[in-house]
Parts: C-alpha cells; sequence; structure tokens
C-alpha cells in the first residue's frame, strides 16, 4: 500500500455506511490520482449466481465521461444510417479478418442482426473482451443508428459475476456530486428493472461500494438508493 492511497485512506471509515451525496463528495474528495479518476460503483446482490444473472444496459443521463469508438458492423442502408449516427468503423468481412489479427481499435461493437453470422466467429476474441454484440445489451439491434447513439451518449452494460456482484463505472472524479448521484440512481433503477420474481434473497441489492479508480472503496445506503430509486419510479 503505496503512501497516497494510505493519505486517502485515513479519510474513509470503512464500517460506516455514507448518505449518497456525503458518500460521492468524500470519493471524489479521495481520487487525487494526476489523472482524471473513474468512479466504479459494485453492488452485491441477493441472488444465487448460478441460478440467476442479472444483466442489461442503460443510458447514463450524464454519459460515461469517456470518449466511445464505435465499430458498426451493417450493410446496405443499415450501413448508412450507422455512419450518420456517428459509428467511428464501418465493419465488413474484412474487418472480422482484421480484428482475427489483432486490431482492437475500438471500444464497442454494434451489428445488425443479418451481420451476426459474418461476426460470430469473433466470440473467443471479443466475448472475453465484453465486446460481443447482444441483444440483451442493445448492441444487436435493426435500428443501429439508435443503438450508436445509446453507446456514444454513455450507454453502460451490467451483470452479475460469479460472486453475484455488479461492476459499473457510472462517470468520473471530475463531475459533480449531483451528476454522479442522477447517473447511480439510473443505473440502479435499471438493476431493479431486471429483479427475478423469484429465488432472491429478501435484501436484492445487499450492498453498494463506490471508490474511484486509484482509491478506496466505501459503503453507501443501499435503503436511501432504493428509495430514490422508487421515487423516479412514481
Amino acid at each position: 500500500m503505496n503512501r497516497r492511497y494510505e493519505a486517502v485512506a485515513d479519510k474513509v471509515d470503512f464500517e460506516n455506511i455514507y448518505p449518497l451525496d456525503e458518500g460521492i463528495e468524500l470519493v471524489k474528495d479521495t481520487a487525487t490520482a494526476e489523472f482524471d479518476e473513474t468512479v466504479d460503483v459494485a453492488f452485491n446482490m441477493g441472488v444465487n449466481p448460478s441460478q440467476h444473472m442479472i444483466r442489461g444496459s442503460t443510458v447514463l443521463p450524464n454519459g460515461t465521461g469517456k470518449e466511445v469508438k464505435v465499430l458498426a458492423f451493417a450493410k446496405g442502408e443499415a450501413r448508412r444510417e450507422a455512419e450518420e449516427a456517428g459509428a467511428d468503423y464501418l465493419g465488413d468481412e474484412e474487418t472480422v479478418e482484421e480484428i482475427e489479427d489483432g486490431w482492437l481499435e475500438f471500444d464497442e461493437v454494434v451489428s445488425t442482426p443479418d451481420m451476426m453470422s459474418v461476426i460470430g466467429r469473433l466470440g473467443r476474441i471479443l466475448g472475453p473482451r465484453g465486446m460481443m454484440p447482444s441483444p440483451k445489451s442493445n448492441t444487436v439491434s435493426e435500428d443501429i443508428g439508435e443503438a450508436i447513439s445509446r453507446l456514444k451518449k454513455g450507454q453502460v452494460e451490467f451483470r452479475t459475476d460469479k460472486y453475484g456482484v455488479i461492476h459499473v463505472p457510472v462517470g468520473k472524479a471530475s463531475f459533480s456530486t449531483p451528476e454522479l448521484r442522477e447517473n447511480l440512481i439510473e443505473l440502479a433503477k435499471s438493476i431493479y428493472d431486471q429483479r427475478p420474481e423469484e429465488g432472491i434473497q429478501e435484501r436484492y441489492i445487499q450492498k453498494v461500494t463506490v471508490s474511484p479508480t486509484m482509491g478506496p472503496g466505501l459503503k453507501l445506503s443501499v435503503d436511501e438508493l432504493r428509495d430514490k430509486v422508487y421515487e423516479r419510479k412514481v
């Protein structure tokens, strides 16, 4: 543990459960690296990960703070729509070969359904990186222009890992507290929307931990977050 980490960790009470705004302010205060740190959130879910995968996507109202380079696989009119929507790269059979040879200068991949047979063999490359297009993440779509627009605006995908935890970035430390809070609430709303009808523990979200890239994690109030989510649903 380096001295910078120790200095910022001294500001955090690891046993405390912080109100949303206080916790977010503290995370911003502990993001002291020489770059704009990402603010990450971990949700410990009350599900058996071998029985339920909580998975979905949402557009963060204030974006992620990251410029996203999108590779779009489409043909005909859809290819034109992808270009107009701001796709950074347009893919075809030749692009598949380039990726197999090691080209990965993009952050997200989208596709129309009729191109999935072309890129199917990229699953072993894109899958482990979380880049393989899927209808569940809205990255396989007939409306490819909308899919690209969502990614450019700040779409994030979430899924439980093998331990039943969801990890998602919700912005940058340079964001204001209201911007980070709004992103967090929107993300939590989408996770609550994916709640299974059966097979979950009494508390669907058991713990929420937020941290900057290079700093310590602290616990946020699950009860306050849930209340904010259901206020928005009304």
